[in-house]
């Protein structure tokens, strides 16, 4: 039976470019790093960087990292004081902000969880919503 998300892999064009991102301005915890990538974590989370061919999503893939309501505010002033492409706006429930690392990739930051969103559905259905 699978139990969760074990690590996540992204591939970068430039190590040294996307690490300092990673680590320096989202604050991720750096472990090692070899010449062709880095492991890194975030509370419980495993995130590599690969050295690869980038080709980023073009759609509304994402990953969509947890932040406090109340860290929220500082942190979206770093990142916008760091010069972060912002790809989308928030039209959902909680706060997020969707930003661009120097590869493309598309990530947010997000301060609401699953059973907050699951509330706001309660109010504010999805079209053809089904509870399952």
């Amino acid at each position: 039976m699978l139990q969760g998300i074990n690590h996540i892999t992204i591939a970068v064009s430039n190590l040294e470019q996307s690490l300092l991102f990673y680590s320096g301005l989202l604050g991720m915890k750096a472990h090692v790093r070899w010449e062709q990538g880095a492991y890194l974590s975030l509370g419980d989370l495993w995130f590599c960087l690969s050295c690869d061919e980038v080709s980023p999503a073009k759609d509304y893939s994402h990953i969509a990292l947890d932040i406090t309501e109340d860290d929220f505010p500082v942190f979206v002033a770093k990142l916008r004081q760091a010069g972060v492409t912002e790809w989308k706006q928030n039209k959902s429930e909680g706060y997020s902000l969707y930003f661009l690392d120097p590869d493309g990739h598309q990530l947010e930051i997000h301060s609401g969880n699953l059973q907050s969103r699951l509330n706001s559905l309660k109010q504010q259905p999805y079209p053809g919503l089904i509870w399952l």
